[in-house]
């Protein structure tokens, strides 16, 4: 009796972690792009990243004060905390180096933090020390505001569907779901990539997060096993990029994510060029590297975290050049990631019907983009 009711339990945790809802047409329709915030001389988002950012350094303290600023500002129902660490480097010798991995989650807000299953968007926000002046733009600031942008996207949407709940008295019935940002600190080499002279952010807090547990009785042991996906967005921004698929046990979320890209094609709402489509591999069925490319992703697969990498193969021809800047980004790819994302948090989290009505104006300007 005691292994059926085990048994029963698994499927049912099973096919709770497995719901995943399609947004509707009209829904994706109505998605908002980012406009002027991706501008890279002055858009909210995008231009005060596009710094260089070291870790430790003037500019990579006025990044991390650019996201506090922004989500405090725009969106004050995200809880943004710290997670701090020091290493000393092949480039400093003896002296360490600060990392400041940011830390940003929405939750329901009836949750404690041990009983939340969390979509993780990740992406590193620090540049490399050479060359000199560096910027990154896909590597990773532009990462970073696809980020921002699809949490204000949703957040409304987050607000009415737990609100929602409350009124429904539907709380408890089903997982919780949250939505957690990662912005990774010290993702870079400073000399060249070994195991110990690369991801000192991640490594950091997926060891920290791993070792420390949650209240008893939590339903997920630690904040790591917590993570139900890790979404890696890397090297994103310029033209006709080409995602392969990287792990088996992720590929249905990979597939989710390109039939997103397809429909939002064929419903003739993307903005970028392309011969093809940036996720091509919704097909495959042979997997061979059991780790993928080098990446933040390293330290949390280890630990069992679920990977989905989306990071282009081969690498944008800007990689670790002085041209990885924003007039190298091909800014309407940039647009179609930011939406794509925003589409896929909206899935994961179920909130079609929940997304609001966009303004009339904006309406009438959609419906005369879709007549031409």
């Amino acid at each position: 009796m005691a292994a059926l009711l085990l048994r029963f339990f698994l499927t049912l945790c099973a096919l709770r972690v497995a719901a995943y809802t399609p947004l509707s047409d009209k829904t994706l329709r109505n998605l908002p792009g980012a406009g002027g915030d991706f501008d890279i001389k002055t858009g909210s988002i995008l231009a005060p990243i596009l710094i260089p950012r070291v870790p430790g350094t003037p500019g990579s303290l006025a990044v991390q004060e650019h996201f506090v600023d922004w989500f405090s500002t725009n969106l004050p129902k995200w809880n943004v905390e710290f997670q701090n660490s020091t290493s000393t480097t092949p480039a400093t010798g003896e002296r360490h180096v600060p990392f400041a991995n940011i830390i940003i989650t929405r939750d329901p807000p009836w949750t404690k933090p041990g009983d939340v299953g969390r979509l993780a968007l990740v992406a590193h926000y620090d540049s490399k020390l050479t060359p000199v002046g560096f910027i990154g733009a896909t590597d990773s600031a532009a990462p970073c505001a696809m980020i921002m942008h699809a949490a204000r996207s949703v957040d409304e949407a987050l607000s009415k569907k737990w609100d929602a709940m409350q009124a429904e008295g539907s709380i408890g019935l089903d997982e919780e779901k949250g939505v957690q940002i990662l912005f990774l600190d010290g993702e870079e080499a400073f000399l060249s990539w070994t195991d110990s002279d690369s991801l000192y952010g991640a490594r950091s807090l997926a060891e920290q997060w791993d070792s420390t547990p949650h209240a008893a009785m939590s339903t997920y042991h630690t904040a790591l096993s917590s993570i139900t996906l890790f979404l890696l967005l890397d090297l994103l921004g310029t033209s006709k990029p080409h995602v392969p698929s990287y792990f088996q046990t992720t590929h249905w979320a990979y597939q989710n994510l390109a039939g997103i890209e397809s429909r939002l094609r064929s419903l003739g709402i993307t903005q970028s060029t392309s011969d093809g489509n940036f996720l091509p591999e919704t097909d495959k069925s042979v997997f061979h590297n059991s780790w993928g490319v080098q990446d933040d992703h390293i330290p949390f697969m280890a630990r069992g975290v679920e990977v989905l990498h989306v990071i282009p193969t081969p690498f944008p021809h800007v990689w670790h050049t002085m041209a990885d800047d924003g007039e190298h980004l091909d800014i309407p790819t940039v647009e179609d990631w930011a939406k794509i994302v925003t589409a896929f948090v909206g899935e994961w989290m179920d909130l079609e019907g929940y997304f609001p009505e966009p303004p009339k104006h904006a309406r009438r300007d959609q419906d005369r983009k879709t007549e031409l």
